[in-house]
């Protein structure tokens, strides 16, 4: 890993060419937005792509910075991690990412706990992840919110996409207390974990009704945590469900429908079990990641083959690093979709899984996604097929500045 100084550096330079042009120049451009074009270029200024096409047809501007490589994508998107909330020591200081004090702690904010200059961030963004779906992990009930980020930024205001994305919540084995006394702690039990988020939010429900009466004395008082379950109900933003087992995944689709809320499914390793009731609800999946380690507890079933299957019966799927406790630095979601394109989906599919795919299950696809005029200016670029391991990522553009010319 290489030292804090050198990365700051690299962002403090790649600022300076902010208001400069780039020309991003691959054998083979994948936009996501239409087919391949071969010998291509992808031209940025002001921080947003101002246009795509063949090098026959479009001019380089005078003085723009070039970038050169056997392929070019949209920068890819993490549809879930904990980076910059998990640290990359993996001690005490730098594990930010779940507080096991309270099952329940919707009010929990990501963007308090995120740190910008985690040196994870570093290491996935020189891979050509640039843009992370972050925050806290499962573990919990409902753990707290995540937040989207682009890899860039000395500031957590810089980086900052989306403040508050999601809710976390956990469902299954995860969910229950742990450790000693746990047998009197809550939830102990799938049901008893069920009935306490439908409390919750049967709570937050009245607790809306309160707040629109109109006689301000009989108003309740500010309550955090129902406050962000609100929104929930509203519409406003999804709960993101973590559970791997079919029976928990049913349990999730019955309170999105008892509630009408939105829900995304995350983790779903026993998804390929249930499909049916999934796109009958029209609940995209964020699956485990392709190489997660299975045949042991909830992820017994877990198969390489899921993100295929998925996608065959028209369930959107994006891929994710995930969290894991027991790894002490982070998975890169590049080469999660490598190994889904090896085991039923193809190439353009994977990459759809780790780009468009992501940006629109988390509602950013006016942003990122796809190499558009007016989108941001995310690119990576690599010195082969980048699914595959000997390939490099020489290449990071982020906002229109060039964060990594570094071979990794």
């Amino acid at each position: 890993m290489r030292p804090l100084f050198v990365s700051t550096f690299a962002l403090l330079v790649g600022a300076s060419t902010a208001s400069a042009q780039i020309a991003i120049i691959g054998e083979t451009v994948h936009t996501m937005a239409g087919p391949p074009i071969k010998n291509g270029v992808v031209i940025i200024a002001a921080g947003k792509i101002q246009r795509v096409g063949a090098q026959a047809d479009v001019q380089i501007p005078e003085r723009a910075k070039v970038l050169r490589g056997k392929v070019v994508t949209p920068g890819l998107i993490d549809a879930h991690s904990t980076v910059g909330l998990t640290g990359y020591l993996n001690q005490d200081q730098d594990q930010d990412q779940l507080d096991s004090s309270d099952p329940m702690q919707p009010e929990l904010r990501a963007i308090d706990s995120y740190n910008p200059q985690e040196r994870l961030i570093d290491w996935v963004r020189g891979f050509g992840i640039t843009t992370l779906h972050t925050g806290h992990a499962p573990g919990a009930l409902i753990s707290g919110q995540t937040m989207i980020v682009k890899t860039a930024g000395l500031t957590v205001e810089e980086a900052t996409v989306r403040a508050v994305a999601m809710v976390a919540v956990t469902l299954g084995d995860d969910a229950r207390s742990k450790g000693k006394d746990a047998e009197k702690k809550a939830p102990g039990t799938r049901s008893k974990a069920v009935a306490m988020l439908r409390e919750e939010l049967i709570k937050a429900q009245e607790y809306v009704r309160k707040q629109g009466l109109s006689d301000a004395t009989k108003r309740p008082d500010r309550d955090l945590r129902l406050e962000i379950l609100a929104s929930v109900l509203k519409g406003d933003m999804p709960l993101l469900i973590t559970a791997n087992r079919a029976a928990d995944l049913m349990s999730a689709l019955r309170v999105a429908d008892e509630f009408k809320i939105k829900i995304v499914l995350d983790g779903a390793a026993e998804a390929y079990l249930i499909m049916d009731p999934i796109k009958a609800a029209g609940v995209p999946v964020i699956l485990h990641p392709s190489m997660r380690r299975g045949g042991m507890g909830e992820t017994e079933n877990v198969s390489y083959e899921t993100a295929g299957k998925l996608r065959g019966a028209g369930i959107p799927v994006a891929l994710q690093s995930g969290y894991e406790s027991y790894v002490p630095k982070t998975r890169v979601a590049l080469f999660e979709a490598g190994i889904a394109a090896a085991n039923g989906l193809t190439f353009e599919q994977a990459l759809a899984s780790v780009t468009i795919d992501a940006a629109k299950i988390l509602g950013i696809a006016d942003r990122v996604g796809t190499l558009e005029a007016g989108k941001d200016g995310d690119v990576a670029v690599y010195d082969g097929d980048p699914f595959e391991y000997t390939s490099h990522c020489i290449g990071v553009v982020i906002n229109g500045k060039v964060v990594s010319e570094e071979s990794r």
